[in-house]
This record gives structure tokens, sequence and C-alpha cells, in this order.
């Protein structure tokens, strides 16, 4: 006989976790001490947002499912954002709340997350995909191996147990659940179909999403078009699935698009292949009635949104990615690829050069950092202008380096994703690309990779505002309110004030050494870009 927490601990060594996320709290200590006990990692966060993040961008980048801890009430209520981040991504997390014991509910509890307080199982159940407080020490087998099941088959995602105090101290008899191997993957009946359609195309293109980030259809994605002599779009949420020195790569559509992608989908597009997109408005800035494609052919898990956004006649592909796609491949192997000259030059960024020395265009900053980072580099982009210039100008070498959600948008989220990935037993060296005002909101978690010793590098791009939305607002309605900051942050002093060594970089010069000196140390960094605050961002297509 063991204690639930004891359980659960033992759970997580066996499923190969070595690091736990979170924020203690009275509720939730039997479990952090058991933790500790076995040799689990418990890492003290800033936020149980930033926790949460961390616990997502852990999984992301190892395969693994991530484990985050809140207590209860306020505890919890901090983890949701964190829940619907990860669900935006399809990430397997393990989001645990604690609560008061379960034979005193009823009374008056401090931070009670039941009916009778702040029912967190209701909070978190549109966030994930299963939400259940283990109230019997007899349902916690059977609730934690349906979770498990939840968060691994079908479309990922996170789940949520709450476990009362003490439920996690009973003791029961110790059980060691196996974890969910999906090996058998949903395959499509349409695929003859498809292969037709692609033989008869005469323009088609491909339009790559985050969901080919999910499957680890890096290879397939290639394979395909390179078969059919297919040109290949990404949305920005699926920026960095195909990469874009590729002679058959046009860059990215929509928000951040590049202008090759958006005059390329004008051109009587006959069969769009769209592979793991929900096509939301960030991605389809470039698409209207006028210029929709004949046909569609759409693969991804989730039919939710097939068919709703570009309502021209679709081929549904449902199921697994990678599968579909290499069945596809397997039909066809004995086609040799062709030269895949379709495309008159391989597609390369603009080199704009800034002549101002005060202060740097984003633009061009983001082409200094694409020249001296390692082409192994795996970015996180914060949600905010500064990533919408990456998009647009940091050239993809390597798939499977640049991750960014077009989806639940979450300021902030990527310098927890940054952290976590890294403890990951990463072997590239992570870069999370943030603004000042994702930093205002998360930054502090930054003192989660010095307390830590985590090598993340963050780069802040910095014009004392809210930039995306602050364009967008002068633009609609020829002013602004309440997107600038009168104190603007000092990233550099913030930093260092964290005990993070920081650079403030306000010319080309000052940035590439920075960039150099990060390469070169394996500890925590900031590098403060100043860029110019009047620069129109490449988000203005978005009504």
């Amino acid at each position: 006989m063991k204690s639930i927490a004891s359980i659960l601990s033992s759970n997580f060594t066996q499923w190969g976790i070595s690091h736990v996320f979170g924020i203690p709290g009275k509720p939730i200590v039997p479990l952090i001490m058991e933790l500790d006990n076995q040799d689990i990692n418990f890492i003290l966060c800033k936020h149980e947002s930033g926790a949460g993040y961390a616990a997502s961008g852990y999984s992301l980048i190892n395969g693994k499912f991530g484990v985050v801890i809140g207590t209860s009430g306020p505890g919890g209520t901090n983890l949701l954002t964190a829940a619907a981040q990860a669900k935006a991504y399809h990430i397997p997390v393990l989001f645990i709340t604690g609560q008061p014991p379960i034979k005193s509910i009823g009374k008056a509890l401090g931070q009670d997350s039941t009916v009778f307080g702040t029912d967190l199982v209701k909070m978190f159940e549109p966030v994930t995909k299963f939400s259940i407080r283990v109230e019997r020490a007899d349902q916690f087998q059977r609730y934690l191996r349906h979770a498990l099941e939840k968060a691994c088959f079908g479309v990922k995602g996170p789940v949520h147990l709450s476990i009362p105090m003490d439920i996690l101290n009973e003791e029961i008899d110790e059980f060691v659940l196996k974890f969910p191997d999906n090996k058998q993957k949903l395959i499509s009946s349409n695929l003859e179909a498809f292969i037709a359609k692609l033989n008869n195309a005469k323009k088609p293109v491909i339009l790559a999403g985050k969901g080919i980030h999910s499957s680890l259809a890096y290879d397939e994605l290639k394979n395909l078009a390179e078969i059919w002599n297919v040109p290949v779009m990404t949305t920005p949420g699926g920026k960095g699935t195909f990469t874009e020195n590729h002679p058959l790569s046009l860059g990215a559509l929509g928000l951040g698009g590049t202008e090759k992608a958006s005059e390329y989908i004008k051109q009587d597009v006959d069969l769009m292949i769209v592979i793991g997109s929900k096509l939301s408005d960030m991605s389809l800035v470039d698409i209207c009635e006028d210029n929709y494609p004949k046909e569609v052919i759409h693969l991804d898990y989730d039919p939710t949104f097939i068919e709703k956004s570009v309502q021209v006649p679709t081929i549904s592909i449902i199921g697994d990615i990678k599968a579909n796609l290499q069945e596809v491949l397997s039909k066809v192997k004995e086609c040799k690829r062709n030269e895949y000259n379709l495309l008159e030059e391989t597609y390369e960024f603009e080199n704009i050069v800034d002549e101002d020395f005060e202060q740097l265009s984003a633009a061009h900053a983001m082409e200094i950092i694409r020249k001296e980072l390692p082409d192994d580099s795996i970015i996180f982009g914060d949600d905010g202008s500064h990533s919408f210039y990456a998009i647009k100008h940091f050239c993809i070498r390597k798939p499977g380096t640049f991750f960014f959600d077009d989806v639940f948008g979450a300021m902030g989220h990527a310098i927890g994703y940054a952290i976590g990935g890294q403890l990951s037993n990463c072997n590239s060296r992570i870069i999370c690309i943030t603004g000042d005002g994702c930093t205002f909101m998360h930054g502090t978690e930054i003192s989660t990779a010095v307390n830590y010793r985590i090598p993340v590098t963050f780069i802040m791009l910095n014009n004392g505002r809210l930039d995306m939305v602050d364009k967008g607002m002068r633009r609609n309605f020829g002013k602004t309110v309440g997107t600038t900051y009168n104190v603007p942050l000092d990233i550099k002093k913030f930093g260092e004030s964290m005990g993070v060594k920081s650079y403030k970089c306000c010319n080309e010069s000052q940035l590439r050494e920075a960039l150099r000196i990060s390469n070169l140390h394996n500890k925590t960094i900031i590098i403060e870009v100043m860029v110019k605050p009047l620069e129109i961002p490449p988000t203005m297509k978005r009504g």
C-alpha cells in the first residue's frame, strides 16, 4: 500500500518525466514532497500560468507528457490560460490542482475549488479534453487512465485532475500505468481521390499548418511536395514545417506572409492541399471569394473547421496526418521525384538595409538574428508583431525549429515554453523571440531560467508599445488609446535585476555582438533590441 501522491510520482518516473512545474500550496504539498523523494525535479515558477507554459514547452519538445501543479482556488484559475494555450497547440499536459480535504466540503473553506467555492472542474472543462475531481481513493486509477488516454489519443491535448489533500495522502494498492502508445492511426478512405486530384492538378499549392508539427510529418510534407512538384506555403502557425530555402517554398501566407505567397494564391489555383490547419483569419487574410481555389483537399484529425472558412468543393482526409501522408507516398513510391523547377527561383527573404543607427528596423533585426543563429536553433515566437516580423523575415533552414500559435495567442506564453523546452533534454539552443508587452506580462519567468541555470536566449524587441494593436488601431480609427507605455520598460535593467546577463542593442553591430556572445555561452541571456516605434508591421492585412 502506498499513498496516491507516491503512486502518482512513481508513474511520472515510469513515463520518463524528469521535471514537474508549479508553485507550492498547502493542498499539493504531499505531492511535491513525493516528487522530491523520488528524485523528480520540481521547478518553482513565478506564476502558475508561466508554470503551465513551461510544462507545455517541455512536452512539445520531448514528445512526452508535461505535468504542472497548482494549488486550489487562485492557483488553479491562474492555470486556465496555460491550459487553453496547450489545447490550441494540441499538447498533452496534465494539469493537477489541489483542494482542501474532501471530508470538509460543504464547510466554509479557504481557496475552496468545489461548487461551494471556485468550481475548477467546470472551469477547466472548456480548455481541456478531460476535467474531473478525484473524490474517492478507489477512483484514482481509473481517472488517471482516462486522463492519459484523453490526452494522448486522437487530437492530443491537456487534461485536468483536481485531487484533494486527504486523497493525496490516502493509501491504496500500488499500480503503474503503461504510457499510451497510439500505434493504431486513423487512415482515411479518401486517399485514392487525393492522389487522383494531385495527378490532375494544373496549378496546385500546399498550405502547411501547425498540425504538421504535432504529427512530426516534416519528411512526409517534403516528399509530397517534391514528388508532385507542388509549391508550399505555410500558415503563421505552420512556420517551421518546411524549409524556406527549398526551391518549392513560397514562405508564409497570411499575417506576416511573403509577397510571393500572396501573389501565387491569386493566380487561379485549382487545388489547395491544406494540411493540419483550422484556416483561421490570420491564415486567410490573402484569400477571398475572388481568388478561392477551385477545390480543396483538407488533412486534419479534427473535422470541426473543415469547409467552414473556404467553402469550395472539399475532400476531407480525416486522421493522423503523418500516417495518411505515408500511405499516400507508399502508393506512389514507384514514381520518380521531379526536378521541381516549377518556381523560377529559390525563395529569398528581402535584404533590408537600415541606415538609422539610433534604432533598428524590426525587419532588419530579424535578418541579422537569422544570419547569426545556428540553423538548428529552436525558436519560440511569442504573440505580437515581433513574431510576424520573424514569420516574414526569418528564413527556416531546418524543419521543426520554429513554433508559433495563430489560434489562441496568449501574450508571454513563449517565455515559459522556451524554458520548459530547454529543460526537456533538448540538444539545440532554444531562443525566445518576444516583445516588451509580453515581457511585462510574464517576463518574471526569466528568473526561473536563471534560478535553474537554463540556457535560453531571450530576444526582446522593444518599441515602448503594444505594437500590433497600436498600429491596427491607428489604421482603423486614426488614433490610439491605451497602447503605449508612458514609462517604457528598460529590459536590460529588468534582466539585470533578476541576475541575467543582459544586452541593449541599438544598432546592427551591437546586435551581432550580443548574438555571438549568446552562441558561445551556456547561460540565460537577454538581448534587448531597440526598434523603430513607428515601423509598420506585416500585420495590416487583417481587418
